[in-house]
């Protein structure tokens, strides 16, 4: 009701082209948000045995077979550290970022109820299934402090750094989720995709193995890999390792800038079409 005690009518129009994002009608949906990362979390770990011990589970299964592999057969250089704490220092930050993008890609189709009945900012879907994993990732840093005191290693003031780079991994899972998401509407092989996308960029990053063992006059394309910068700023904040230079630091906001900025105006320009295709 207005002033003169005659309702106020809303016209609610799609928006054309490649529109931006609204932070204000993102901000006044945030009860919705809220409401959809609590029910992400919860349903994750409904009617499940072990509930969210399923968050550390993932990470340390592969720690121990990546540790088997390539810390007891391979021997790879781990520069004077043990391999599981080696490898698990990337695997907590590489498990959220895997599982907050295949989320995110699944997301707008998961919620389809929602998005064909009522109106809201469809972007706060992916923003959801991206901030939800953090619960997990908080889960699995815990087991990882538990591994500073076994093995006698002392937290480094670097730690400071290391939301920087969480952030990184964070815009990165969303930008490309963005791209996905939209693209998962029209074409469900998109689902199907992205498992076989997470596992050989799993290998293409310096998860299992350092940065070290990667000759240097391929270090430059292979630095385009946004997540080699991450992974390598996690050893280094948690573990002291060689800091990752300017240059690839430069490099990987810039990929992740674009990733982000042109996945959320596909996803902008695409999400009035999903009421009738999903």
């Amino acid at each position: 009701m207005n002033e003169s005690g005659f309702s106020a009518l809303v016209r609610i129009r799609p928006r054309r082209g490649w529109a931006g994002i609204n932070f204000r009608e993102i901000w006044l949906y945030r009860e919705l948000l809220g409401f959809l990362i609590w029910r992400e979390i919860t349903v994750r770990y409904k009617q499940t045995l072990l509930g969210a011990s399923w968050a550390v589970l993932q990470p340390v299964a592969l720690m121990v077979i990546l540790s088997v592999v390539f810390g007891r057969f391979l021997r790879v250089d781990t520069q004077g550290l043990p391999y599981p704490i080696f490898s698990y220092s990337a695997l907590v930050v590489w498990t959220y970022f895997s599982q907050a993008m295949r989320r995110s890609t699944e997301s707008v189709v998961a919620n389809s109820h929602l998005v064909s009945k009522i109106y809201f900012p469809r972007l706060i879907i992916p923003i959801g299934s991206t901030l939800s994993g953090l619960v997990d990732f908080g889960i699995a840093l815990i087991v990882l402090i538990g591994m500073y005191f076994y093995y006698g290693i002392a937290i480094r003031l670097t730690i400071i750094f290391l939301p920087l780079f969480l952030l990184m991994a964070a815009a990165l899972a969303f930008g490309i989720g963005s791209w996905l998401s939209s693209l998962n509407v029209k074409y469900r092989d998109i689902n199907y995709i992205v498992p076989l996308l997470i596992q050989v960029w799993m290998f293409a990053s310096p998860v299992a193995y350092s940065l070290n063992q990667v000759p240097e006059n391929l270090r430059l394309i292979y630095s385009l890999n946004p997540m080699v910068c991450v992974v390598q700023g996690f050893r280094w904040t948690l573990l002291g390792q060689s800091r990752p230079s300017g240059a690839m630091l430069a490099a990987a906001i810039s990929i992740i800038t674009v990733l982000l900025i042109s996945g959320v105006y596909y996803f902008r320009r695409m999400e009035t079409e999903f009421a009738d295709v999903i």
